[in-house]
């Protein structure tokens, strides 16, 4: 994407307005959805599977599509490509915000992924032909911030609007927004197709979606259908085929979306691995550690997203820090070391916490310790693993890294939420007192508990009862995932160790 704009150029401030403000809708979205989920559960009496798609759908589409409309960009050009992606994501917020069941609120989350895949990926294209030079780094600076202020602030903008209004209304809000984007962007100058383009990887990207989508939909319904039906044996078993297909076709694609030829690098492996501790540890508490402190600590949706700011605050500050570590001369093996070290040590807490009661403050010094691990490791890895690669292989390596990045945290999300459902399925039948008329009735029951809205759906069931099975269910999940994080971060260690990290001057 080398071609400049070809027209007189918008107000340098507008075009940049117009970029942040779709910058920052699309992390507010997926970090706030939790907040909306027992009130999804009230309205449209939805199961625990149907429920956690409309948090995965977006995170599904988002992930695989990011690969797309990169491409898609080079082929029609940044500005019709943004446009395009700013009209989905509106389209899906308005039908989101009229959605009369969960099946259609579950497609248009879906489609809100794609559209917001585009206006990240081609919303930072339109700042490389806008800017240059000092403007270009700043315009990038606040790109970066923003998405940061995003994921910060979502959860309490949720949160506080669920508590004046109803929950479709955030969705509206959205749309306002992205109306918004439209308008602004329409007036940016026209770009000229790229006519040498890398060509778009059709084969391996229909593969990609489609092994994803199987690995996914085995995580959900697993839950809900067990782990050892036909339906889940069958989704796992088209998804490895998928997945060998896949590595099959990019190992000899002119131009694949992934150069299996550099994960053979093992510095760079165990480099693109960080985000997937990451993944694990970070994003599931992001997306469903609200419910929890609605279900459990029984607090507001207003002040369960003031509380999760303890998680997300750092993520926004600790970059800098990590950026004036490595500049005063410190390695940066150490900072991605100790960033390791807080993402576990933040869960191992937080289970500790969980298990002995030991209240609410404590619980947010280990989610302070997530979002310090998440936030050190959140830009310094990818300078890392890029400069681990050559020059003209750089844009590859980026696809990879952010492949893994995104991936991960579909699959992390769908993981927690599944093994959730397991686990409070599990608990419930822990309880002689529930009884339920029918199968539907308890898989409502456990859709509520899940969402953190119990209260009334349950026969026989009280107060206690739904938060301690919330909690059981939660530790066993939260042991879960500190399992996976530290089996990938042992590994990424015994990746590295024979070599050192590039120090922060060379990167």
């Amino acid at each position: 994407m080398e071609n400049q704009f070809n027209q007189p150029r918008q107000t340098a401030g507008m075009i940049l307005f117009g970029v942040l403000l779709a910058v920052f809708v699309v992390p507010t979205s997926i970090s706030g959805t939790a907040i909306i989920l027992p009130a999804l559960s009230a309205e449209l009496n939805t199961d625990a599977a149907t429920l956690q798609w409309a948090v995965n759908a977006f995170n599904l589409t988002f992930a695989c599509f990011t690969l797309v409309w990169g491409s898609l960009a080079d082929i029609f050009g940044c500005k019709r490509s943004f446009l395009t992606g700013a009209a989905l994501y509106l389209l899906a917020s308005l039908a989101s915000w009229a959605a009369p069941n969960i099946y259609i609120l579950d497609i248009c989350r879906a489609i809100a992924g794609m559209g917001g895949a585009a206006l990240f990926s081609c919303g930072s294209a339109v700042l490389v032909k806008a800017f240059t030079g000092q403007q270009r780094t700043k315009a990038f600076a606040l790109f970066g911030t923003t998405a940061g202020l995003g994921i910060t602030f979502g959860p309490t903008i949720s949160g506080w609007v669920l508590a004046m209004s109803d929950w479709r209304n955030i969705f509206l809000i959205h749309a306002i927004a992205l109306f918004l984007v439209l308008i602004i962007s329409s007036g940016l100058p026209d770009d000229s197709k790229n006519n040498v383009a890398r060509k778009l990887d059709a084969t391996g990207t229909v593969l990609f979606i489609l092994l994803l989508s199987c690995l996914m939909l085995s995580i959900t319904y697993g839950a809900h259908a067990g782990w050892l039906s036909t339906t889940t044996v069958s989704l796992l078993i088209a998804g490895s085929v998928l997945m060998a297909v896949f590595c099959y076709v990019e190992r000899h694609a002119q131009n694949p979306i992934i150069n299996m030829r550099l994960i053979k690098n093992r510095r760079f492996l165990g480099m693109i691995l960080i985000p997937v501790v990451a993944s694990f540890a970070f994003v599931p508490l992001l997306t469903y550690f609200p419910t929890f402190l609605m279900a459990v600590e029984s607090l507001s949706p207003l002040k369960a997203g003031l509380v999760m700011l303890a998680l997300t605050g750092p993520v926004l500050l600790f970059p800098l820090l990590a950026a004036k570590w490595v500049a005063k001369g410190r390695s940066a093996d150490g900072v991605l070391k100790i960033s390791l070290l807080l993402l576990l040590a933040g869960l191992t807490l937080l289970w500790t916490f969980s298990h002995h009661h030991l209240g609410l403050e404590a619980m947010m010094i280990s989610l302070l310790l997530v979002g310090a691990g998440m936030g050190l490791s959140a830009g310094l890895v990818d300078g890392i693993a890029l400069s681990l690669v050559d020059e003209h292989q750089v844009g590859q390596a980026a696809g990879i890294l952010n492949t893994f990045r995104l991936g991960s945290e579909a699959i992390a999300v769908a993981v927690y939420g599944s093994l959730l459902a397991s686990g409070i399925a599990k608990a419930v039948n822990g309880y002689p007192e529930l009884h339920f008329t029918n199968q539907t009735a308890e898989r409502r029951f456990i859709a509520d508990i899940m969402s953190g809205h119990a209260d009334g759906n349950a026969i026989g069931t009280i107060p206690l009862s739904v938060t301690a099975i919330y909690q059981h269910a939660f530790e066993f999940t939260l042991s879960a995932l500190l399992a996976v994080s530290v089996i990938i971060s042992l590994f990424i260690v015994w990746l590295i160790k024979q070599r050192p990290f590039l120090n922060a001057k060379a990167v």
